[in-house]
This record gives C-alpha cells, structure tokens and sequence, in this order.
C-alpha cells in the first residue's frame, strides 16, 4: 500500500470513529435510543463516577438505552455538545477524547431552568465487522453551573 493511500484510510478511521463519538450524543439528545444502542459493543464499561461517585458499569447496549431514557427523558431538552476531538488509531482499536458541554432544560416552578456541565470525554472503540463499536466510556465532569438540583426533578417526571 502506498503512504498517500495508507494515510487516506488513517484519515478515514479517524473521522469514522470521531462520527461514532458524536454520534453518541446526537442520538442521546435526539432521544433515538434504537440508534445509540447500535454505537456500542456487546458490554461497555460506563465510567460517569467523576459526577456520581461510586463504581464504574459494565453496561449492555440495552441496558446505556433504558438508563439514559430514564434520566435524559425528564428533561424538555438537552444538549450535548463535542469538540476538540483528537482520535489515536493502532490496527482495530481507536482512543477519542474530547471536551464536552451538555446542557439540560427543564422548565421548573422552583430554581433556575438550566443545568450546565463541561468537561472531557475518553471513548475506546474496537473495529467489528467494518464498524467502530464503543467499548469503553469515561466522563470526567470538570464544572458545572445551573441548578444542580434539576436530575433529581426529571427523574421524578418519569
């Protein structure tokens, strides 16, 4: 293979499994719970203790589904957005990391509307069957601002 045709697939893999990290927040925000679970591998490990304390899971497709509907779904609306993304690819294996905003909207008698995290995100992926499926999620939570008080009220609303 040749080095411009070698750096061409590089280039392509890195964008595919930038895709499949954005990917995963679009279909969280757009409450599409059949195409997130179709980002993922058979089990993931779920780290989010940065803002939850607690232990890491190892989660199935179905089971990230059926959490995030539970707690995204209370909310009117969210948004998370990804940037800064930097892929490191080695064969069928691939490491992204980006910061992260999420914003959470829920229109509430008591306290402010909004909810807003910032911080970073690690995904591990593996190439399956010409796919880049996550395998591994780590969200490091580095601020916050709004009323914190806000995923407790969705929570109740479902």
């Amino acid at each position: 293979m040749s080095e411009s045709a070698e750096s061409a697939e590089s280039v392509g893999s890195k964008y595919a499994v930038a895709e499949t990290c954005t990917r995963m927040a679009v279909h969280a925000d757009r409450r599409e719970w059949d195409l997130l679970r179709g980002l993922f591998a058979e089990k993931v490990l779920l780290d989010y203790t940065s803002l939850t304390g607690g232990a890491p899971a190892q989660l199935t497709p179905q089971e990230i589904a059926d959490a995030w509907s539970a707690t995204l779904g209370g909310y009117d609306a969210t948004q998370h957005l990804i940037t800064n993304q930097l892929v490191e690819t080695d064969g069928d294996r691939a490491v992204c990391t980006a910061s992260f905003q999420a914003t959470h909207r829920l229109a509430t008698a008591h306290g402010a509307p909004l909810w807003t995290l910032g911080g970073d995100y690690r995904w591990e992926l593996t190439r399956t069957g010409g796919r880049w499926l996550i395998h591994t999620v780590v969200m490091t939570a580095t601020w916050g601002e709004g009323n914190q008080d806000l995923p407790v009220q969705a929570a109740a609303r479902r």
